[in-house]
C-alpha cells in the first residue's frame, strides 16, 4: 500500500515485533528511516538492496523498540536523527528501559534535533508534516504526507497503543485520535508501530476504544 511516488518498506524488527518503515521518493531515491526499533544490519541491507539514500532517521515516539537500531543506523549512515522534546525523556532512559524488558540495546544518542507540531522534512519532492499526537506518550508524533499517515503507537487496526506506561494518558491519546487522525479523509493509510496497516476509516468504523 503507498500513494503516488512516495514508497514505503515495512519492516517487522525486534523481539517486541515493531515496525519500522523506509519511505523514499521514487524519482530521486532520497528517504527517511521512521523508527529503527531494532535489527539495525537487517534495516541497512534492505536500504542498499533498495538503492535508497538516507537523510534522516525519525522517531513517532521515544519508546526503545523503536529507537533501539538508531544508534548503529546514525553511525553508519551518518544522517541527523529526529523526535520530539517531550520524549527525550525516554530516548535518555533507553538502554535501561530495554534492560528491565531483558532486552539489550546500544544506548540511544540524543536527538540531532528536536521537531514540533507542523513541522515539515522534506524527502525529494515530497513533505511529511509533524502531526503531534500524545497519549501513548508525551511526545509521540505522527507523520502525515497526502492520504498516509505513519502513527506510531498511536492507532492500531482496531485498537490504539498503550496508556498504562509512564506518562501514558488514554484522555491525551483518544484526543490526539479524534482531532488529529479521525479529521483526515477515511481513505488515509496508517502505518501502525505494530501489526498491519489500516485506514483512517475503518477505525473509525470498527475501532471500539475510541469512537466519535
Amino acid at each position: 500500500m503507498t500513494s503516488s511516488k512516495l514508497q514505503v518498506e515495512q519492516l517487522v524488527v525486534g523481539p517486541l515485533f515493531s515496525n519500522c518503515y523506509i519511505i523514499w521518493d521514487k524519482d530521486t531515491k532520497e528517504g527517511v528511516i521512521i523508527d529503527p526499533g531494532d535489527d539495525p544490519e537487517n534495516i541497512l541491507e534492505t536500504i542498499n538492496e533498495l538503492g535508497v539514500k538516507i537523510k534522516y532517521i525519525l522517531a513517532t515516539h521515544g519508546h526503545f523498540d523503536h529507537i533501539g537500531a538508531v544508534a548503529p543506523l546514525r553511525r553508519k549512515l551518518k544522517v541527523e536523527f529526529l523526535a520530539h522534546e517531550e520524549d527525550y525523556f525516554f530516548i535518555e532512559d533507553g538502554e535501561n528501559a530495554a534492560q528491565r524488558w531483558g532486552i539489550d540495546i546500544e544506548q540511544p544518542p540524543k536527538p540531532d534535533r528536536f521537531i514540533k507540531d507542523g513541522d515539515m522534512i522534506k524527502i525529494g519532492v515530497f513533505e511529511l508534516e509533524v502531526l503531534h499526537t500524545p497519549g501513548h506518550s508525551p511526545g509521540g508524533v505522527s507523520f502525515l504526507y497526502d492520504k498516509m499517515v505513519f502513527a506510531g503507537d498511536t492507532l492500531f487496526q482496531n485498537s490504539i497503543g498503550r496508556t498504562d506506561f509512564r506518562k501514558g494518558s488514554f484522555e491525551d491519546l483518544s484526543n490526539s485520535i479524534k482531532t488529529r487522525l479521525y479529521t483526515l479523509p477515511d481513505d488515509t493509510i496508517v502505518y501502525t508501530g505494530h501489526g498491519p496497516v489500516t485506514t483512517i476509516g475503518g477505525e473509525k468504523k470498527f475501532n471500539s476504544f475510541v469512537r466519535i
